[in-house]
């Protein structure tokens, strides 16, 4: 787009475009792939519809029959939960897990030296300590029982000193016995050491699950079927739902007339299955991924494209949230501030038909917040000023803005489910989920590899603190809890180790779309 120069509504003339903060992101890498999908054969969907089923209620006897022992029983809840389908057996799977807590002391007697079902239970490893507080050398015989310690390990909340020590000692010794390892245990324990379960999505952890489960010998037939076809009826629904989300993209025309802003709408749904990708959340996920869309725009035109000028006229139409102030701004941030009013006024008429309208204010008041926080980083960047990193994190309005405003944006898609007590509770238990390493850096006087490492330390500290969260009774349902977690996820799937597969699409998580969202499981 070109633009000489700006006139601001004060009379000022701002700067020339050639020395605006233009970042040089890439383009889509999927094209029109997800607009022209074409949906698979009725006939043939139905037919896998009607299978699917029948093998659901096979699975559910397995379920409900009288337990005869506890350990196989948990092995089949375990693998109906990484095979991706547990939220067909949610009553199930809790009547099961009631009655497992209620026999515990009972059968523990039985199976006190088997680290595999112990593990399962995620309970204490004491048992499993030498003396001199080391893990007792037999148990690196046992890769099985080390990987679901490995696994049981990350749900540690603070002062479990055991489950720290507990990381170290799998991860070391699961290291040394890969090259012993044959297939499936090698994917299993090779896929686990790149990212833990407990830190991992559901969809794309399941894709890997049933290649790995379908090579084991054991493996229960019909749960497989079920888990396949499951996996692939779910693939068509988010697949219409994605090339619906992918015209609206499109006709916003933000590609053309934006093109600094990133064309990221694949990459926002995947983000979006990994909080919520059962079929009850349609609704959600539209929501969550037009939000998130136009929160991004918004990030790049801070931190990509505009002028401090014009970003102060921004901010302050935002916060006023008034067609009328169209006029003062740019002809580029005419489009995304109509856009953004106009997404917000779809919400509420969607939600007007639950009679749930009421709370989309909430967010909108989110959204706002996050517009200043933008603000707040691009005053210090026009100031070439790096704060402490204790600034950073004091600044509340930049550390919680964004995963606040998308933890509201799911609430919405998730029915009377999230009440008006849930978004005020949400508001008032803000926590610190950013840092910049930079701030660390300045601070500290630590390399960037130090500063990257120390917050990476900060991460897991975090994480214990939300597993203790997750524990905690609450009034409000588990539902809306898993989606704070589920988002948490998310950001590590994206961010890991540092990279920032948002921003640069890598070929790691190409890979990563490729296996939920284009490649069906062979059936």
């Amino acid at each position: 787009m070109e633009i000489e120069s700006v006139v601001m509504s004060n009379g000022e003339i701002v700067q020339p475009m050639d020395v605006r903060p233009l970042a040089h992101y890439h383009t889509s890498i999927w094209g029109d792939r997800f607009l022209h999908y074409t949906p698979p054969n009725k006939e043939i969907q139905g037919k896998y519809e009607e299978e699917a089923q029948d093998l659901k209620e096979e699975v559910r006897k397995k379920l409900v029959e009288v337990v005869k022992d506890s350990k196989e029983r948990l092995l089949i809840i375990d693998n109906i939960e990484q095979l991706g389908v547990a939220y067909h057996f949610e009553e199930e799977i809790e009547d099961n897990l009631l009655q497992f807590y209620n026999n515990y002391l009972h059968e523990l007697e039985s199976y006190e030296k088997d680290l595999h079902f112990v593990s399962l239970r995620f309970h204490v490893f004491n048992q499993f300590k030498n003396e001199d507080k080391t893990f007792k050398e037999w148990l690196t015989k046992d890769v099985i029982g080390m990987l679901n310690l490995y696994e049981a390990s990350y749900l540690r909340v603070q002062g479990e000193e055991i489950l720290d020590e507990a990381i170290k000692f799998t991860i070391n010794h699961l290291k040394l016995v890969l090259g012993q390892l044959s297939q499936p245990l090698l994917a299993q324990v090779t896929q686990a050491l790149k990212l833990p379960l407990h830190k991992g999505i559901t969809r794309l952890l399941s894709r890997y699950y049933i290649s790995t489960y379908e090579v084991d010998p054991k493996h229960d037939h019909n749960l497989l079927r079920f888990a396949k076809l499951d996996f692939n009826l779910l693939q068509s629904m988010h697949l219409k739902e994605l090339q619906a989300l992918t015209r609206w993209w499109k006709d916003l025309e933000f590609g053309t007339k934006l093109p600094f802003a990133r064309d990221r709408i694949a990459e926002v749904y995947f983000w979006m299955l990994g909080t919520f990708y059962e079929p009850k959340y349609a609704l959600g996920r539209e929501i969550f991924t037009k939000l998130y869309k136009m929160t991004s725009v918004m990030d790049d035109t801070y931190d990509a494209y505009g002028l401090f000028p014009e970003l102060q006229v921004y901010t302050k139409a935002v916060q006023r949230w008034d067609k009328g102030c169209m006029n003062e701004l740019p002809d580029y941030m005419k489009l995304t501030y109509e856009a953004l009013l106009d997404t917000f006024r779809g919400f509420e008429q969607n939600l007007a038909k639950e009679g749930r309208s009421h709370l989309v204010p909430y967010v909108q008041e989110l959204m706002k917040a996050q517009c200043r926080a933008y603000f707040q980083e691009a005053k210090w960047c026009n100031q070439k000023y790096v704060p402490s990193y204790d600034e950073y994190l004091d600044s509340a309005a930049i550390t919680t803005a964004g995963y606040t405003l998308m933890s509201a944006a799911t609430y919405l898609g998730m029915g009377e489910l999230a009440t008006k007590e849930a978004f005020e509770w949400l508001e008032k238990n803000r926590d610190h989920v950013a840092s910049a390493v930079q701030c660390y850096m300045s601070q500290y006087g630590v390399s960037e590899e130090e500063a990257e490492e120390k917050l990476r330390e900060l991460v897991e500290e975090a994480w214990k603190d939300l597993n203790m969260e997750m524990l905690r009774p609450t009034k409000f349902p588990r539902p809306l809890m898993m989606r704070i977690l589920n988002l948490s996820r998310v950001i590590e799937v994206f961010y890991r180790l540092g990279e920032d597969d948002y921003s640069v699409v890598s070929e790691n998580m190409k890979e990563k779309i490729h296996a939920v969202l284009i490649d069906p499981v062979m059936v």
